[in-house]
This record gives C-alpha cells, sequence and structure tokens, in this order.
C-alpha cells in the first residue's frame, strides 16, 4: 500500500490506513521513516487541496530573511553603539578625572 495513494482524498484517512495494516497510531507516529513519508504526503495532499499554500511559502520564507538580515543589521548596529558607548564612557571618565587633577 502507497501513501501516495491516499493524496486524491480531502483529508489524510490514517484510521483506514491503521484499519488496513492493523498497526497502531502510535507506529505512524513514532516510526521516523514512516511519520516522514506521512507527512511528505499530507504535504502533498495539501498542495493539492489549496495551489497558493506554495506561493505563499515562498513569500513567508522570503520575508523570514528579509527579517533574519535585518535582524543581523540591528546586531551588528548595538554592537557597534556598545563599542562607541564604552569609548565615550572612558573619554568621559578621563575628562573627570582631569577635573580632579586641577582642583
Amino acid at each position: 500500500m502507497q501513501l501516495q495513494e491516499y493524496g486524491k482524498f480531502p483529508q489524510f484517512p490514517l484510521p483506514a490506513l491503521m484499519q488496513k495494516t492493523g498497526l497502531s497510531r502510535g507506529f505512524f507516529y513514532k516510526n521516523p521513516i514512516v511519520r516522514s513519508e506521512i507527512d511528505a504526503a499530507m504535504e502533498q495532499q495539501a498542495g493539492m487541496v489549496d495551489p497558493r499554500r506554495n506561493i505563499i511559502s515562498q513569500a513567508m520564507e522570503t520575508e523570514m530573511d528579509l527579517l533574519q538580515q535585518q535582524i543581523q543589521n540591528l546586531k551588528s548596529e548595538n554592537e557597534n553603539l556598545k563599542k562607541e558607548n564604552q569609548k565615550l564612557k572612558k573619554a568621559l571618565s578621563k575628562r573627570e578625572l582631569n577635573l580632579i587633577k586641577q582642583l
């Protein structure tokens, strides 16, 4: 029995698969090989039901890439600001020491 043959139906019939094979629900979810086949069949089936899903997924992936790049840029900017802040604190500390020495 192939899992792809269920791609024609509106929902993945796990109960029917359990009944035909005599295996438990746990077997289908705990066995990594079987689980990956079920996930692949469900993904294929979802793509057949809604063709926009692939387009939406690609758009979301692009958006995630842009957001991750923005995060990297902000982290870099934050690091540069921390370094600049540290330099300014040192300069201020030196000025304070010079003022104290002049008194």
